[in-house]
């Protein structure tokens, strides 16, 4: 009997532990705009640069519970481009995409890319994200996207694009 209630008591623990864990996982999201000109070149890489974004990681992290000390890990979830004009615009002019990350003392790093992109995607494309941990850029007060594009069609109008992406954060629970 005293084996059971010590079992009872450690899975009632764990469960608890899981629980107050989930508490400390939440997603942040971030959006900018670019724009593609129409001078753009067939079949050159070329580089598009957001605007810098304030992470406000700070209150962030305060709404969620947390603090930067806390943060065991920050990775990019979902990174989804969406053209915003001219309204019947499409993907198909795309061949490829990488995207990196950047910020103050931070090198550089790839964090999305799409090697091929599909001529039938439409006007939204949905990313494939690199499984890495950008805390460091994601803590920072701001950081930069760039967008290293190739297109594979001559475009006759400026391209806006709309970059959104979410950020998953796992903080330590309770500091522990």
């Amino acid at each position: 009997m005293r084996v059971f209630l010590i079992l009872l008591f450690f899975g009632f623990v764990t469960l608890g532990c899981d629980k107050i864990d989930d508490l400390t996982k939440f997603n942040m999201e971030y959006a900018t705009e670019v724009t593609i000109p129409s001078s753009t070149g067939i079949d050159l890489p070329f580089d598009l640069f957001t605007p810098e974004m304030e992470t406000n990681s700070e209150s962030q992290f305060e709404v969620n519970d947390t603090r930067k000390d806390l943060i065991e890990q920050i990775k990019l979830t979902e990174l989804l481009l969406t053209i915003t004009s001219p309204s019947n615009a499409d993907f198909s002019f795309l061949e490829s995409i990488d995207i990196y990350i950047s910020a103050e003392g931070l090198d550089e790093i790839k964090i999305a890319s799409e090697a091929s992109v599909d001529p039938d995607t439409g006007n939204t494309l949905d990313v494939d994200v690199i499984d890495i941990d950008i805390k460091e850029y994601i803590k920072k007060d701001k950081f930069n996207l760039r967008l290293n594009t190739v297109t594979d069609e001559v475009m006759s109008t400026d391209h806006k694009i709309e970059v959104h992406s979410i950020f998953f954060v796992d903080a330590k629970i309770l500091g522990i």
